[in-house]
């Protein structure tokens, strides 16, 4: 593509050399530069792009963008190079990379849900919903990437960089997609991975504390903020009426129209009669000009929002009120309070659960149904908000009957440290505890303790398959795990 139009929409550029050049390939990773590429230089958390300029080069760079007032060896370029100057190149390479693919967002329609939790579970309902009404759809998001049932492979994060992004939407443009689910992170807002995308709908499912480190957040505002990007960008929203910061958008001077969902407030589209069960909820709400009475088998009353959500975006696709209600009784989204099968025949959850509000929500929403313990094992990662830490373990000493203080993904900190800032927050309740550092042997003493009667909720890593330790990520799927722990523990028992 000519270099001129994959610039266009781009304002304050500065550039010097050639700018008719045909440009065959787009790259922020000078390893991945090939013959013919525009390579981007950006300023990273763990190392600056400005510094690879002259790998890219030899690699086959022709065009090189840079940042306004970054340094670089301006030697490494010779009079061959295009030289483009930007204000901001993050936000430059995601306009440049809708253009370079041909803008295909704007060839679907296109879903974003942003929101502290629920992101996840919210796609896998409206991906349901949609393709039950005959839509084909794709999904993006915490978990993995979707075209209809084909799998594309699971996420290193829960928004891709823009480049990824918009070759994804290309890719599921070619396969004439209708939808695209997409989570969108506050880090993705406000880092511009999606900038430059034709969002259709935006959903806001709630806004918790969550994110506050030195490399995502510095602060609750930062946070509100970058998700408040979403809905400068779509044409609708729905919103959670029941979160009053959430709300506080219907009172904003905002260019999308807001629609509402909630159970406790007034809305547009308002849950009653609710039941929760140890293995769904159900509810009224009207569809189309009729109450229906609406069941998903992911137990907990924040379901309910998740599936209201869900339900406002089905509605304004105008899909069939059994179609609605099919779907949601069938969705299953992995590491989503999701139960484990075993022979012991155990009740044992894996949920996601890795804030303060989240942990809170999943203990209290088992404990309504639980006719034993509820026991609890969950830690909590490291290099991320260590605030919450001692608020986790209050939160789990308060509610359940035991708690299991273990590791997460400690990442580069020392998983020792992490439990005792969370073992402070504990000492604060009555709650029995222990902590076991090992997040298999901690999981091996919950089912060892456990009868039918009581339920085991690991808390924290969800779908995730790794254990990330020094920069290093270890296979530990907790679905395996379990199912590891009660053979060893029934061949044991075989040999005795």
């Amino acid at each position: 593509m000519e270099l001129k139009k994959i610039l266009s929409g781009i304002e304050g550029l500065k550039a010097k050399g050639n700018l008719d050049l045909d440009i065959s390939n787009l790259e922020s990773d000078s390893r991945k530069v090939t013959e013919g590429t525009l390579f981007v230089a950006i300023k990273g958390f763990e190392t600056d792009g400005h510094k690879y300029i002259k790998d890219a080069i030899e690699n086959g760079a022709i065009a090189i963008m840079v940042e306004e007032g970054a340094e670089f060896d301006k030697k490494q370029l010779n009079n061959e190079i295009t030289l483009i100057v930007a204000k901001n190149t993050r936000y430059s390479l995601a306009i440049m990379a809708c253009n370079f693919y041909k803008n295909p967002s704007k060839k679907f329609k296109l879903i974003g849900i942003t929101g502290t939790k629920g992101k996840t579970t919210t796609s896998f309902m409206i991906k349901s919903i949609l393709e039950k009404g005959g839509l084909k759809v794709g999904l993006i998001g915490t978990i993995a990437r979707y075209i209809g049932n084909k799998f594309l492979g699971e996420s290193a994060r829960t928004t891709p960089d823009s480049l990824e992004l918009q070759r994804l939407f290309s890719q599921m443009a070619d396969e004439k997609v209708d939808v695209v689910v997409m989570e969108v992170s506050s880090q993705s807002l406000k880092l511009d991975r999606v900038a430059g995308c034709d969002f259709d709908i935006g959903i806001f499912t709630n806004f918790l504390r969550d994110h506050i480190s030195q490399k995502e957040h510095p602060d609750m505002e930062d946070y509100f903020e970058s998700k408040l990007k979403l809905f400068k960008m779509c044409k609708k929203a729905y919103i959670n009426a029941d979160d009053f910061r959430v709300a506080k958008l219907t009172k904003m001077d905002l260019p999308c129209e807001i629609m509402t969902y909630g159970i406790d407030n007034m809305s547009n589209l308002i849950a009653k009669d609710i039941t929760v069960t140890n293995m769904s909820v159900d509810f009224k709400v009207k569809i189309g000009m009729k109450n229906e009475r609406v069941k998903a088998f992911i137990p907990g009353r924040f379901s309910v929002y998740n599936a209201l959500a869900a339900i406002s975006v089905a509605n304004s696709f105008g899909i069939d009120a059994e179609k609605i209600k099919e779907a949601l009784s069938e969705v299953r989204v992995p590491g989503r309070s999701e139960l484990v099968d075993n022979k012991k025949e155990l009740v044992i959850m894996i949920d996601y659960a890795h804030t303060p509000e989240s942990l809170e929500n999943i203990l209290q929403a088992v404990k309504t149904y639980t006719k034993g313990r509820v026991i609890c094992v969950f830690g909590c990662g490291g290099d991320r908000d260590s605030a919450k830490r001692p608020i986790m373990g209050e939160v789990a000493g308060k509610i359940a009957d035991y708690t299991i203080i273990t590791s997460d993904n400690p990442r580069t900190e020392e998983p020792n440290k992490i439990i005792k800032e969370i073992e402070k927050g504990i000492k604060k309740t009555n709650g029995k505890y222990i902590c076991i550092e090992d997040r298999r042997k901690a999981i091996k003493h919950a089912i060892e303790m456990a009868n039918r009667r009581d339920l085991i909720l690991l808390a924290g890593k969800g779908h995730e398959p790794y254990q990330e330790i020094n920069g290093e990520k270890h296979p530990f799927d907790e679905r395996v795990i379990v199912r590891e722990i009660i053979e060893e523990i029934e061949k044991g028992k075989k040999k005795k």
